[in-house]
């Protein structure tokens, strides 16, 4: 399975843009590591990497709104 990259926005709706897509770990890292430090990026948009079966899947994941998890008693 690939790691695939992506440009997230969140406005004025969550748009996702594929940037690329490496067979390891290492090379997919090494991309996004580069895209965020080379690029000046809006407040609303963020570079991730995804690892999935093929695009559609990682689009879903990505697109999923994750609750937070409960920290120590008293971390707030």
């Amino acid at each position: 399975m690939p790691y695939y990259i992506y440009r997230i926005s969140t406005r004025p709706l969550l748009r996702l843009e594929q940037l690329g897509k490496c067979a390891s770990f290492k090379d997919a890292s090494a991309q996004v590591k580069a895209m965020r430090a080379g690029s000046v990026l809006p407040p609303d948009c963020r570079v991730k990497m995804i690892f999935a079966e093929n695009e559609l899947t990682a689009e879903d994941l990505l697109s999923q709104v994750r609750e937070r998890q409960a920290g120590v008693i008293g971390d707030d």
